[in-house]
């Protein structure tokens, strides 16, 4: 079948899916497919699949019967799974499943770093006084999803300004302005916090490097939620090293998991948290309720949410 964004209305008989593999994620997932209306199934007799594990895409590929036509896989990454995407069977992502927890993370670290805390932290007596407000700031976000959009609200409380860089000029209405990645020349130098909050394409892979970084303020902020390969890591350490910029919040690197010994973790002025924007404990009722809405549709024949474009890659 082609890659459509709509399957036909399931009306003869119950529909049934399979949840794979066995982990401690597949019993919620279970769960949220049964409170959909559907039937947990083996492989061999079910027509979509809900993957569990996505520390191990490479188990998915011998179970892609042509009996599949639909695939859920769980994070908003698929990174790993893009060798196997065909457009045979509709695929679906955790696209925006994951965004709360993650725009909080990043309104956090914000304060964190701005405020002084991450320096703090690390002092064992009584220090000078560090830190600025992020009231009135500037906030430009690459990428337009779920993260922006549920960080854009949390800005609005501190009066920040607002940019938001996507694909199109196509106005985001929470943000003070809009615009795309050619006009971040005219954006960069104006910005006291940059979030990245973008998927990983050719056109975004290590897009903040020392051309990028020379663009911001000496004052600014750089925020990594997205993926580690946005950055040239050892462009972003000498910057850090040389105060080129006030700091950098990451919770993805490259390499990831960031080895012992890096010279990042040195660095007074980085904070580094192991890729926990969105926990496991977090995550797993957020894609089970995405997975029960997505079953719901598909028994309906509705259109699925967080569908993959084969063409953009995410």
């Amino acid at each position: 079948m082609n890659n459509s964004t709509q399957l036909q209305t399931k009306n003869t008989e119950p529909v049934k899916l399979a949840v794979e593999p066995e982990n401690w994620r597949r019993e919620q997932l279970v769960e949220a497919v049964i409170q959909a209306g559907a039937s947990v199934s083996p492989i061999e007799e079910a027509s979509g699949l809900i993957w569990a594990d996505p520390d191990r895409p490479e188990l998915l590929p011998e179970l892609l019967s042509s009996n599949l036509e639909w695939v859920q896989l769980p994070f908003a990454g698929i990174e790993p799974f893009l060798p196997m995407l065909d457009n045979q069977r509709i695929w679906t992502c955790g696209k925006g499943v994951y965004s709360q927890p993650v725009a909080e993370h990043v309104l956090g670290s914000i304060l964190a770093l701005k405020r002084g805390f991450v320096t703090y932290a690390r002092e064992q007596q009584w220090s000078a006084p560090v830190g600025e407000s992020l009231f009135g700031s500037h906030v430009v976000i690459l990428g337009s999803g779920g993260i922006a959009n549920n960080l854009l609200p949390l800005l609005s409380a501190f009066g920040c300004e607002t940019t938001v860089i996507r694909r199109s000029k196509e106005k985001n209405p929470a943000a003070t302005h809009t615009a795309c990645l050619e006009d971040l020349p005219n954006i960069l130098p104006l910005a006291d916090v940059v979030v990245l909050a973008l998927a990983l394409t050719p056109a975004t892979n290590r897009i903040v490097d020392t051309s990028f970084l020379e663009m911001m303020p000496k004052r600014s902020v750089l925020v990594n939620v997205a993926r580690g390969k946005h950055v040239v890591t050892t462009d972003l350490v000498k910057a850090l090293q040389s105060g080129r910029i006030l700091g950098a919040v990451l919770d993805v690197t490259d390499p990831e998991p960031l080895p012992d010994g890096h010279a990042l973790w040195d660095l007074k002025n980085c904070l580094i948290t192991p890729h926990i924007g969105n926990t496991p404990e977090m995550g797993i009722s957020l894609l089970a309720s995405r997975v029960q809405e997505n079953v719901r549709r598909y028994i309906s024949g509705d259109t699925l949410l967080g569908q993959v474009n084969l063409e953009l890659g995410y």
